[in-house]
């Protein structure tokens, strides 16, 4: 899993590459969290093929430290099998989804 940080403004992009899952959780939830410390968080998905509960529970972990910290965060660039995953789940409810890396950033 490789995880660039981009700064837009005062929005930090996190741009995934490679599976979110059991073996890659514990690098994208330090990662992730550590960034929502300094600010805004969008994840681009992007480069995500794969999500499992495991990497549910880190975007889910981090959506709730944004919440508790008022800080934005939320989700971009899902890949359809990624999508799916989260209509299913409901994710899509709790964290903002937008079709494109500008879309999210507009909206942060």
């Amino acid at each position: 899993m490789q995880i660039a940080e981009i700064k837009s403004g005062s929005v930090t992009v996190a741009a995934f590459d490679g599976r979110l899952d059991t073996a890659t959780a514990a690098e994208a939830e330090g990662k992730l969290l550590a960034l929502l410390a300094t600010g805004p968080v969008v994840a681009d998905l992007e480069g995500v093929r794969y999500v499992s509960s495991a990497g549910l529970r880190v975007l889910l972990k981090a959506a709730k430290q944004a919440k508790a910290g008022g800080v934005g965060f939320s989700v971009c660039a899902l890949q359809p099998a990624v999508k799916e995953v989260f209509e299913i789940s409901g994710f899509d409810k709790i964290i903002p989804a937008f079709a494109t890396r500008a879309e999210a950033l507009a909206g942060a």
